[in-house]
């Protein structure tokens, strides 16, 4: 895994080497192994890391390395035979030894045995097109000398970070967002819908960042970016939900068997140490059951636990380790809450509320102890319908088809408005928002479940700042999505909203920053873009059974994974965030929030009223608070900030 970064001067203004080589060093935490650079003029002051052409000298390519694959010759920004074609590429290219043979039956001559060089092949074999034939995860850009263009690209979920800012003067890009805001000048100014987007979702979903002038490629998409033209963006894939009603429940479990096990083998390449997460839940247990049947040597596991039993795994994972006698470690880890906090900041650049994050850091850094490449389970929610919500929404939608809209819009929304939010009430009490979905339709209904803060979504935001938003609401990103999912079957229109934000967004920037603060490549079976073609085509009712999710998934797996890990409840990835609150985070909380420049956009007294709820142990708004603080914490650390060079 790497980090890239490059500068287009329109105007042919020469590149500076300084600051091509201090927007790279930002990303040394992503590659520490090499470096690399080109610009399209001659350089020799700079030793044999440079590497230089004959030209006009506008145009630069940064590349930070973690070898995993050919060691000794995938040395990046890599070029074609006549040195008319650059590369900087981040990720892996899963079927590159297919690509390979393919390319070279056409005449092409491969220098190396890098996935790098297979795309620069791809390229000028196929064109832009090349991206249709690549399976992996990955962010690239090309500069083609002879067109004069630069071409990027993002993988068909979304995996691999890229950002990109561009002006009638210049064009940057990076995989993380400080490496862009190292260019100097720079403008930090805050985008207020993206902030509420925050508010809202926990994470800023693409093409926005938190940034007025700095952006996302979507993923899935690719661009295309010329001197006088503005940048073109286009997709190159989507999953379809298409439902195979002709194939049996038998039939399906065989399919995705055997679907998983080729995607596990074909993520098993590495001339490093490799490894697997293991949590103790369903998809990382199905992954490290695949791989011990395909690895000569016991696969190497990592877990975390936290001594608070309610949030401790431990157990579980154990059960996999002893039917499948992995190489295991463990450890059960008492977070530093502020020094852990500080460290998420910086290493993801935009405020970012998942709390998960922090045992996604841990489980990272304690992996990379002993291997540079690891396997996880995510990705098994999204496509077999694991989430409680999805059980939830079906209810509310059957509902909204027995109850008259007029009641529903009347009766039921004044219910909602006046019943209490009780959080110390047992589940089945906690009516709040099943009501106040039911006088909303569908798609208001999943964003209200999926957002935070209540029905009045811009009160956290500051008077001015919520006046200027004027009538956006992220709802509309929920709504756009819900539309182009191209299936009539509510539960995969959600689950395709879900693909589109959540997963990328929120799980995927979580796993691709905490493993990257710790230079540790993570890939993910259960993303492969077939796999996922194939989920899609099984019919939503063998996804979710009554309560029951994921249980096409789960009968699959019997033969494989232990009955009582696949039946047992479900816990997620997460850590005691509420008593952090009301402990160790108190003081830098009412520091950074009530104290620290994060005061200019939001509305400090309904914070406060928050705040108070939640210290009197009657309400539970941690999830909330936890926005606020990250944001406060962001501010001090990375507004303003001059990004040039390690931090």
């Amino acid at each position: 895994m790497c980090g890239i970064i490059g500068i287009v001067h329109f105007d042919c203004r020469p590149v500076d080497p300084d600051i091509l080589k201090g927007m790279t060093d930002t990303l040394s935490h992503r590659g520490p192994d090499d470096e690399g650079y080109f610009v399209n003029r001659p350089l020799t002051s700079h030793g044999p890391k440079w590497k230089s052409r004959a030209g006009e000298g506008n145009v630069g390519l940064g590349h930070r390395r973690l070898s995993i694959i050919d060691l000794a010759s995938g040395h990046q920004p890599m070029a074609n035979a006549d040195g008319t074609i650059w590369i900087a590429f981040n990720g892996e290219i899963y079927n590159h030894h297919l690509l390979r043979r393919e390319l070279e039956r056409e005449g092409f001559k491969f220098q190396t045995r890098s996935d790098t060089e297979a795309i620069v092949h791809a390229y000028e074999m196929w064109g832009e097109r090349c991206v249709e034939r690549l399976r992996g995860m990955f962010a690239f850009a090309i500069w083609d000398e002879k067109k004069q263009r630069l071409f990027l690209a993002r993988d068909r979920v979304g995996k691999k970070p890229l950002y990109y800012y561009w002006s009638d003067r210049r064009f940057l890009f990076g995989s993380e967002l400080k490496a862009i805001l190292a260019y100097p000048e720079t403008s930090q100014e805050i985008d207020p819908q993206a902030l509420f987007d925050y508010f809202n979702l926990l994470y800023i979903p693409a093409p926005k960042s938190i940034f007025k002038g700095v952006r996302k490629l979507p993923a899935g998409h690719v661009m295309t970016v010329k001197a006088g033209e503005s940048p073109r963006i286009r997709p190159y894939w989507d999953l379809k939900f298409q439902p195979d009603h002709s194939v049996s429940e038998a039939e399906w479990g065989e399919r995705i068997r055997e679907k998983l096990k080729e995607c596990v083998e074909i993520r098993l390449e590495s001339e490093v140490p490799l490894g697997a997460f293991l949590s103790g839940g369903i998809d990382s247990s199905a992954v490290v059951a695949n791989m011990s049947g395909l690895m000569d040597s016991p696969v190497k596991t990592s877990s975390i636990g936290f001594e608070e039993s309610g949030f401790n795994e431990l157990p579980y994972a154990r059960k996999v380790v002893g039917r499948y006698g992995t190489d295991h470690q463990e450890k059960v880890v008492r977070p530093d809450a502020v020094g852990i906090l500080e460290k998420l900041v910086w290493h993801y650049d935009e405020p970012f509320a998942d709390s998960s994050a922090i045992p996604t850091f841990y489980v990272s850094q304690l992996t990379r102890e002993r291997v540079t490449v690891a396997l996880s389970g995510d990705g098994g929610d999204e496509n077999f319908a694991g989430y409680r919500r999805y059980f939830y929404d079906r209810l509310e939608n059957r509902l909204r088809g027995v109850l008259p809209a007029v009641f529903r819009q009347t009766a039921i929304a004044a219910m909602a408005r006046i019943y209490p939010k009780a959080d110390w009430l047992p589940q089945v009490f906690r009516a709040k928002t099943l009501l106040t979905n039911l006088s909303l339709s569908p798609m208001e209904g999943y964003f209200n479940t999926m957002s935070w803060f209540g029905r009045d979504k811009g009160r956290i935001l500051a008077p001015d700042l919520k006046r200027d938003l004027h009538e956006y609401s992220p709802l509309q990103i929920f709504e756009e999505y819900g539309k182009a999912a191209d299936t009539k079957d509510p539960l995969s229109r959600i689950q395709y909203v879900d693909v589109k934000t959540y997963l990328v967004e929120d799980i995927l920037t979580k796993v691709d920053r905490a493993s990257m603060a710790n230079s540790l490549e993570v890939r993910v079976p259960l993303l492969d873009h077939e796999f996922m073609e194939l989920a899609a085509q099984i019919p939503s009712g063998m996804k979710l059974r009554g309560k029951e999710g994921k249980s096409i998934l789960k009968k699959a797996l019997e033969p494989i994974v232990p009955h009582d890990i696949l039946y047992r409840p479900k816990m997620g990835f997460s850590m005691p965030l509420k008593d952090w609150l009301r402990g160790d985070l108190k003081p830098v909380f009412k520091s950074a929030v009530f104290k620290g420049r994060a005061g200019e956009f939001l509305n400090l007294s309904e914070v406060d009223s928050l705040w108070k709820g939640h210290q009197s142990g009657l309400r539970d708004f941690s999830a909330e608070l936890w926005s606020v603080l990250f944001f406060a914490v962001w501010c001090e650390k990375m507004m303003g900030r001059s990004f040039g060079g390690e931090r």
